[in-house]
C-alpha cells in the first residue's frame, strides 16, 4: 500500500493555500509523522535554493523547513518565473528547461505531466504523508486540458482534496458553491471538504453561512480559520503581498524599495520589515520615490532590462541619482546591482531580444547578460569587518569594472564578490539572503544609525511556525483531514 497524501486546492490565487499547508506541516510534524510538501507547477519570481541543488518555490522551501527537513527539487519540480505579461522562464527539478508563452506552455504540459507524478511519487515513498499544494483556482476549467497543477493532478494521483476559500475577500459562499458548479462530476469527486480561511470577527455569526456552503455544495466543512496575524512574519511568495497596505509603527530609519514589476526575492526584505526601528516601503509606481531615505535599495528583477525601463519611466532613476550626489546610501541586489552600472548587454538575447541599455552609473562597473545561470548556497564574510554572511545566489551574468575591485564582499574561497563606489555610500552584489543572518544585518543597520534590536530572525520564523501550528490545530479538523487522506 503507498502512503498517504492530501492535496490542498484554492477558489482563487493568495486564498492561503501556502500558509495553511505549512502550517498543517508543523502540525502533523509534531505528531510524530514523516511529512514532505509538494507543489506540481508555482508561479513566482521568489526562488529558493535546493539541497539537491536548483531553485524551487520560496514557499515549498519554507513547508519543507516547516517538517524539519531539507527543501528538494522534487518539492516543487514546476517552477514558472514570469519575464514578461506573457512570458516565463520554466524551471524543472531546479534546472532551467526554457521559456514559453502563456499559450505555448499548455503544448509542454503533456510532456512535463509523467515527471510531475515522478517527483510525486518519489516523495511519496519517503512520507507517511505528503501534503499537496495546489496552484490558482481548482475552478479554472478554461485551463482543465492537459493540468497538472490542480484536478489534472489530484485525479493522475487519485489523491483526495480540500478546497480552501478566502472570506476576507467576500462572496465566500459563491467562492465554493460556485467551484463545485462549474468542476467536472469527476474532479468534483475529487473534493472532501472545504476549509474557509481568514475569517475575522465572531465566528457565531457565520454559522448558517457555514451551513448553507454544506447544503449547497455537498461537501463537509474542515474549519473556519481565523486570520494569524502573524503571518506577515513568514517569508511571503506572491509579489501580490508588496500591494497591500503598509502598516508600521512609523519613525525610524526608512529604507526605500521600488516596487518594480518583474521583482524578485523580495523576502530579501522580510528581517528588516521586522526590525523595530526601521520602515521599510515598497514604492509603488506613478509617484516620485520618498525624499529623505535612509536607503535605496535596487532589489533583484527577473527581468533587469525591462525593469530598469521602468525604473526610468517613474523617473526613479533620477531620485535615485539626486540621493546618491547627496551622499545618500544605495544598496544594488542582484539585478538591482547590475542596474547600478555603467551599463548592461544582453547580447545571446536571455532577456527577450538581443539588446543593451545604459545603467545608473552609480558603480564603475558593467554587466553581461551572459553564461550558465548561477545556482547555489554560498558564504563569507563581509569584506571590511569581516563580518559573517550566509545567503545564495540565483543569477544570469557578470559584472566587472574598476568598483568591483573594491569588493563589498568575500566568498569563503576567497573570491571578491560586489562593488562598493569610491565614496562609500553605493554598493552592491548579486548575494540574496544577507539580512536573514543576524550579524550580517546588524553590519547594515549599522551603517544606516538604525538602533540595535535583539531580533532573532531564525527563531522568529520557527515561533511563529510553531504558532501557526497551534492555530490550526483549535480551528480545523486535523483528525478528520487524516482519515481522508489516502
Amino acid at each position: 500500500m503507498r502512503n498517504r497524501a492530501l492535496m490542498f486546492q484554492g477558489t482563487g490565487s493568495d486564498v492561503g493555500k501556502s500558509l495553511l499547508v505549512a502550517g498543517l506541516c508543523r502540525a502533523l510534524t509534531r505528531r510524530g509523522l514523516k511529512i514532505l510538501p509538494f507543489k506540481p507547477q508555482n508561479m513566482s519570481n521568489n526562488a529558493a535554493i535546493a539541497a539537491d541543488g536548483g531553485e524551487i518555490g520560496r514557499a515549498q522551501a519554507l513547508q519543507a523547513r516547516a517538517c524539519g527537513v531539507a527543501p528538494s527539487v522534487h518539492m516543487n519540480p514546476v517552477l514558472l518565473k514570469p519575464q514578461s505579461e506573457t512570458g516565463a522562464q520554466v524551471v524543472f527539478r531546479g534546472q532551467v528547461l526554457g521559456s514559453a508563452q502563456a499559450k505555448n506552455y499548455q503544448d509542454w504540459k503533456p510532456r512535463l505531466r509523467e515527471k510531475v507524478v515522478e517527483s510525486f511519487e518519489i516523495l511519496r515513498a519517503r512520507a507517511d504523508i505528503v501534503l499537496v499544494e495546489g496552484a490558482g483556482s481548482a475552478a479554472e476549467i478554461n485551463l482543465r486540458a492537459d493540468d497538472i497543477a490542480n484536478m489534472g493532478f489530484a485525479r493522475d494521483t487519485n489523491t483526495p482534496v480540500v478546497l480552501i476559500g478566502d472570506i476576507d475577500r467576500g462572496g465566500i459562499i459563491a467562492q465554493i458553491v460556485g467551484t463545485r458548479a462549474v468542476l467536472d462530476p469527476a474532479d468534483a469527486a475529487m473534493i472532501q471538504g472545504f476549509i474557509v480561511n481568514k475569517f475575522r470577527g465572531d465566528p457565531a455569526l457565520f454559522e448558517s453561512g457555514m451551513e448553507a456552503i454544506v447544503e449547497r455544495s455537498g461537501w463537509p466543512s474542515f474549519g473556519l480559520v481565523p486570520h494569524f496575524p502573524l503571518a506577515s512574519r513568514l517569508p511571503a511568495e506572491d509579489s501580490v503581498a508588496l500591494e497591500r497596505p503598509q502598516a508600521k509603527s512609523g519613525g525610524g530609519k526608512l529604507i526605500v524599495v521600488p516596487r518594480l514589476p518583474h521583482i524578485s526575492n523580495f523576502d530579501d526584505f522580510d528581517p528588516l520589515r521586522l526590525e523595530p526601528g526601521v520602515e521599510v516601503l515598497f514604492a509603488a509606481r506613478g509617484a516620485p520615490l520618498p525624499e529623505g531615505a535612509d536607503l535605496i535599495v535596487l532589489p533583484g528583477s527577473k527581468a533587469t532590462l525591462a525593469d530598469l525601463a521602468v525604473l526610468r519611466e517613474e523617473g526613479w532613476d533620477i531620485d535615485i541619482i539626486a540621493h546618491a550626489r547627496r551622499g545618500g546610501k544605495v544598496l544594488g541586489l542582484c539585478g538591482g546591482y547590475q542596474m547600478l552600472g555603467r551599463a548592461i548587454s544582453d547580447p545571446d538575447g536571455v532577456e527577450g531580444p538581443a539588446r543593451a541599455a545604459p545603467g545608473l552609473g552609480l558603480l564603475d562597473i558593467e554587466t553581461v547578460l551572459a553564461g550558465a545561470k548561477t545556482v547555489r548556497r554560498c558564504a563569507g564574510f563581509s569584506a571590511e569587518g569581516e563580518v559573517p554572511f550566509d545567503g545564495y545566489e540565483i543569477h544570469v551574468g557578470r559584472s566587472s569594472g574598476p568598483d568591483a575591485r573594491r569588493p563589498l564582499l568575500r566568498f569563503d574561497d576567497g573570491r571578491p564578490e560586489g562593488a562598493v563606489s569610491p565614496g562609500g555610500n553605493v554598493r552592491g552584489c548579486y548575494v540574496h539572503g544577507l539580512f536573514n543572518d543576524d550579524r550580517q544585518r546588524r553590519l547594515w543597520l549599522d551603517w544606516i544609525g538604525a538602533p540595535a534590536s535583539a531580533l532573532d530572525y531564525q527563531r522568529d520564523v520557527e515561533a511563529t511556525l510553531d504558532a501557526l501550528a497551534d492555530h490550526l490545530e483549535r480551528h480545523v479538523s486535523i483528525d478528520a483531514l487524516l482519515k481522508v487522506a489516502r
